[in-house]
């Protein structure tokens, strides 16, 4: 006997979300490109990064030499993977611009639209 769950799924009837909830990608739209070769090729469509008055700010890090954008986001939102926010907060395209000045100034803010900071 076959397993009704696993054959709705084969079905294509239920998939399983692309991203995971807490991912920079969640929610956004897919779409597919199929390769001279027949291959199909999913991808992410274009995700624009988010204004940095979406994001209420909780507080500034100083950069210091030797700083990482993943280490920072250990230290301030505790999980290394969420360095994203930091990006998104602070209107980076490249996650290195954010690390690259010694003295400079990064936002530590709460997700978008999420009120409550000191922007507030």
């Amino acid at each position: 006997m076959t397993d009704p769950l696993k054959a709705f799924m084969q079905a294509n009837a239920l998939t399983a979300p692309a991203f995971a909830p807490d991912s920079r990608y969640h929610g956004l739209d897919t779409a597919q490109w199929t390769r001279p070769d027949g291959a199909q090729i999913t991808y992410v469509r274009r995700r624009f990064i988010p204004p940095p008055e979406n994001f209420a700010t909780l507080q500034e890090h100083r950069v210091e030499s030797g700083d990482r954008l993943d280490n920072l986001a250990a230290r301030y939102l505790g999980d290394p993977q969420q360095y994203w926010r930091l990006c998104d907060g602070n209107g980076a395209m490249r996650p290195d611009d954010l690390t690259d000045t010694v003295g400079g100034r990064l936002r530590i803010t709460l997700p978008e639209g999420v009120p409550g900071g000191r922007d507030e």
